[in-house]
């Protein structure tokens, strides 16, 4: 049964946010708020997690498109190839911010990643998620929570969330109504930056 906890995005208990960042370490899988729709997390270095949140989505784990969740771009370097200017302005104007950039991996992504030639970075504006991937000291692996419902794909209410996905997760955290708008997704692993996906993110600032 998941446990539901309620922090305010405004200003996140430090005590709720170490717990949530301790089960994480033991493997837990959460949903959590972002700055767009609420995401389904775990810690990138715990396997058994991801490969439970893989199974959750039907998907191989090596063959799975998941997120990593930063804090900033501090530790981009950790997981990413060196990039070029002009790519790092652009990352340093949308972020944080309602964006997933796929950028090129490096030989320190996870091991169950390894074969991936590419990574999605999200550094998104809130502080819930930040608090969170700050404890923990390395990215949370994210996917959003899609609805089989074609008119409401993305479930805003965390009680609704809760009750769809009690049995499946450990916790969900509450922070109020999300967003039913999935980040912009950008790839710019290329020369020109390529829009894969038009969500909250202004395309605009490109």
């Amino acid at each position: 049964m998941a446990e539901l906890i309620r922090i305010y995005e405004e200003n996140p208990n430090p005590k709720q946010i170490q717990r949530i960042v301790d089960a994480l370490r033991d493997g837990a899988v959460i949903i959590y708020p972002t700055d767009t729709v609420y995401g389904l997390g775990c810690d990138i270095t715990n396997t058994a997690a991801l490969e439970k949140i893989a199974h959750l989505r039907g998907v191989k784990l090596e063959k799975a498109n998941f997120s990593f969740i930063c804090e900033d771009l501090s530790n981009l370097s950790d997981y990413v190839r060196q990039i070029d200017t002009q790519t790092f302005k652009i990352l340093k104007r949308c972020l944080p911010g309602p964006y997933t950039f796929i950028l090129p991996g490096n030989n320190n992504l996870p091991s169950v990643f390894k074969k991936k030639k590419t990574v999605g970075i999200r550094v998104p504006d809130n502080n819930i998620s930040k608090a969170l991937v700050a404890g923990l000291g390395n990215p949370i692996i994210s996917t959003s929570i899609r609805d089989e419902d074609e008119v409401i794909e993305y479930t805003t209410d965390p009680e609704l969330i809760l009750e769809k996905w009690d049995k499946l997760v450990d916790f969900v955290i509450d922070g109020g109504y999300g967003d039913n708008i999935p980040s912009t997704v950008i790839d710019l692993t290329s020369s020109e930056p390529e829009v894969i996906r038009e969500g909250k993110g202004s395309v605009d600032i490109l």
